[in-house]
């Protein structure tokens, strides 16, 4: 009995110290980030370990990229504001009325769909990403509308690659969704438009909040698909690509990289530190249901 006890003791003590291991490997890059971004370029060079004399510095380099006309990092930032929030306004909302038809609609062709999007979850997006960039150029040339190096072309393939995912997510939590509230709010007069956005969408926002998180960190913080549909020097720039631009334009100016890293790192930070909690618990709620 006591043998059984401490190996628990030595199991739990363990994973523990495993644990605060791997959370200090992931802390180290953001670490290094911050206090680089609070030293100058010699500083950098010299001792790129050691703690900033001055923290007064990072100011300086935040107001020097800031106010640089040629990087224009305050119209990457609303571009990637804009950009993060119509996907991921197009993504829950298609995602949830696709999951919901296709989970009350009970025929072979609707099974077969979700089936479709569950199979695309596994197709590498290097497979695809010419072949979109393609057709992209021949719907614009045909309908004469911007797809290619505009809001609207890379909106339309963030809400196309994150829909697989979040059709998945939404389809196993409305599982736990008894089939008799909808009945009652259909006996009430509601049709399927206000039953849904009255009835089905309130009870879906813990795996709401989890998918918009999850989203939303991708969407802030990736570069290749933006890079392939905008391109680089182009008005349409996200922080991603303001900060490779930075790094061609700045090559050697480490302290202004450094910051500019962090200045596209602290909004998404922010907003995961402040919805952490949604993520767990609509993981759970919809594994478990």
């Amino acid at each position: 009995m006591f043998k059984n006890a401490n190996n628990k003791i030595i199991a739990r003590n363990i994973s523990e110290v495993l644990t605060l291991a791997v959370m200090v490997m992931f802390l180290v890059p953001l670490f290094l980030v911050l206090i680089n971004a609070a030293k100058t370029n010699n500083e950098i060079i010299s001792a790129p370990l050691s703690l900033p004399t001055d923290w007064s510095v990072l100011i300086k380099n935040i107001t020097t990229i800031w106010n640089n006309p040629n990087l224009r990092y305050s119209q990457a930032l609303v571009n990637s504001f804009v950009i993060t929030t119509f996907s991921l306004v197009g993504i829950t909302i298609f995602s949830a009325m696709a999951a919901w038809v296709l989970l009350r609609t009970k025929t072979k062709l609707s099974t077969a769909i979700l089936m479709l999007f569950i199979a695309a979850m596994v197709i590498p997006f290097q497979v695809v990403m010419f072949p979109l960039v393609k057709w992209f150029g021949i719907f614009q040339s045909i309908t004469g509308i911007q797809m290619l190096r505009s809001y609207t072309g890379i909106i339309i393939a963030y809400i196309g690659f994150g829909s697989s995912l979040s059709i998945f997510m939404f389809h196993g939590f409305m599982k736990s969704i008894p089939h008799e509230i909808e009945e009652a709010a259909y006996v009430d007069g509601c049709g399927k438009f206000k039953t849904f956005f009255l009835i089905v969408l309130p009870i879906l926002k813990p795996i709401y909040v989890t998918i918009l998180i999850l989203n939303g960190i991708w969407i802030w913080n990736d570069f290749l698909l933006p890079m392939l549909v905008l391109g680089k020097g182009t008005p349409v720039q996200t922080l991603p690509l303001a900060v490779n631009n930075f790094a061609g334009a700045f090559l050697v100016s480490w302290d202004l990289m450094m910051t500019a890293i962090l200045m596209a790192l602290v909004p998404i930070i922010v907003f995961f530190l402040a919805a952490q909690k949604h993520i767990i618990k609509g993981m759970v709620e919809g594994s478990v249901k």
